[in-house]
């Protein structure tokens, strides 16, 4: 199993009074990180064929994270199902886990507004990166 990885940082607007990295802040940093998993689904992100949607997520927040220093983003898949799977994902800082959200993706259609099955060279990929 690899996870992916994504190093960011933390720009001077992303603080709040308290000099924290806001809280509505890293669930953007945890989009950007489901990038690699979006290109195992559609390898020229082409917004024309777009084909995953959320389903939902939920965001722990472990410790703060700052300004100042970098943090990483990792991503790893969960759970595989027939037509949705799940990531976990947490964000680093110093060595600490700062944050972690578990998000349900969906392979979805839009053209006809329906959910579809992962298509197996898709899962095979997926199952790369599941946590054992």
């Amino acid at each position: 199993m690899t996870a992916f990885s994504l190093e960011l940082n933390p720009r001077f607007n992303e603080t709040d009074a308290l000099g924290h990295i806001n809280n509505t802040v890293i669930p953007g940093w945890f989009e950007a990180g489901r990038t690699p998993v979006f290109e195992i689904f559609n390898p020229q992100l082409n917004l024309q064929q777009w084909n995953l949607i959320v389903a939902g997520y939920n965001i722990s927040f472990k410790a703060p994270t700052f300004y100042g220093s970098s943090v990483t983003i990792t991503t790893e898949v969960a759970r595989i199902g027939n037509a949705s799977f799940d990531l976990r994902q947490r964000c680093w800082q110093g060595g600490k886990m700062t944050a972690e959200a578990i998000t349900t993706m969906v392979h979805y259609n839009y053209t006809d507004e329906r959910s579809e099955p992962i298509p197996d060279s898709v899962k095979a990929e997926l199952e790369q990166h599941l946590i054992a």
